[in-house]
């Protein structure tokens, strides 16, 4: 299962954005490439901008969301399966929630889990009536420069996020080589030719380069969906206020890329702090060589404060900041043919 949130921005705004329907930015990117980075940058300079986001994430623990900078009390919490996979009716009638209520929103941005194909959730807002209230205004793809291979893209999912991006950023660039950008950006234009790309450090950049853009070719999409009209059937939506919905959902346009691609996750909850030794010798060795992405909010015995890791590849960071729930531990591990069981009782052999 997974957890798709929305949160909504309540700040004044002054913004001259066309009301065509509500501008869309879909952010992807393969794992720990720096999405939910991005995000906080997106929500630390949106100024006036009233924003809603969703985060999805693979994997029943929505670490995601706790690490977003604060935004108001409002939030809507769904259960969901990838969204790329399920094309989602949570997503449907979560964007609907959202555009009903009586507080305009002027942006909507999704924050996809880094195993998603982005061709089905854009077609969710071209093929559905989503499509009368919502313009889709880019996609942005966020691309790890360090952790980049080729083999990343033995994954169907990280090939089509390059291959439907309509801005690419190179992201952490400081961490390598102008020849290692340079043979990233080659390789980026041999997928997709003419690639908009941009340089980028901790998610920085300027929003009018990927917010506002129009950069997503709809027409493209909507042409290729009426020359094949049951490949992409549409939602019939009643909508009313109070949100009181009547739907009948025809799904074809789903992805198989999980199934392509072999991921699968695993959480670790406890209620019991970690012994910091036992759990970096389980980090240098006993981690499974077969583990893509993990992240998490960590309690050590030794300390009082909330412990934030994120691990992509074979790189992990620990920060530090104060716990703002009761302390617990909370891991999500992502990667291929997991033997979640072993995993389980290595980090069980970590408690205090």
């Amino acid at each position: 299962m997974t957890n798709t949130e929305i949160k909504t921005q309540t700040n004044p705004i002054v913004l001259d954005i066309p009301k065509v329907g509500i501008p869309v930015t879909i952010i992807t990117g393969f794992l720990g490439s720096g999405k939910t980075t991005l995000l906080n940058q997106i929500l630390q300079n949106k100024q006036d901008l009233k924003v809603a986001v969703f985060v999805n994430e693979f994997g029943d623990i929505n670490i995601d969301s706790q690490l977003l900078v604060a935004m108001d009390e409002d939030m809507v919490e769904l259960s969901n399966g990838c969204i790329c996979c399920t094309i989602n009716d949570g997503l449907v009638d979560a964007v609907y929630r959202v555009i009903e209520r009586e507080e305009l929103i002027d942006y909507l941005v999704i924050e996809t889990t880094g195993i998603a194909d982005p061709l089905p959730i854009i077609l969710t807002f071209l093929g559905t009536e989503l499509r009368d209230f919502t313009t889709v205004d880019s996609i942005i793809t966020v691309v790890d420069s360090l952790a980049f291979t080729p083999d990343h893209y033995e994954s169907d999912a990280a090939l089509k996020q390059i291959t439907f991006a309509d801005v690419i950023l190179l992201n952490k660039t400081d961490l390598v080589t102008k020849e290692k950008l340079d043979e990233l950006e080659a390789y980026i234009q041999d997928v997709k030719a003419g690639a908009r790309i941009l340089h980028t450090e901790y998610g920085k950049v300027a929003l009018p380069l990927i917010l506002d853009v129009g950069l997503t070719p709809i027409d493209e999409y909507t042409s290729e969906m009426s020359e094949d009209p049951h490949e992409h059937d549409h939602h019939d939506h009643e909508h009313h206020h109070e949100h009181d919905h009547n739907h009948e959902h025809h799904h074809h346009h789903h992805s198989n890329h999980l199934e392509n691609d072999g991921f699968v996750s695993m959480s670790f909850q406890s209620d019991c702090p970690f012994n910091i030794d036992k759990f970096q010798t389980f980090l240098s060795e006993k981690l499974p060589q077969n583990i893509f992405r993990a992240k998490g909010l960590l309690w050590f015995s030794d300390s009082p404060l909330r412990h934030i890791f994120q691990l992509s590849g074979s790189r992990y960071d620990l920060d530090a900041d104060e716990w703002r729930t009761q302390p617990k531990n909370q891991l999500v591990f992502i990667g291929r043919h997991l033997d979640t069981n072993k995993i389980h009782s290595l980090l069980n052999e970590c408690l205090v």
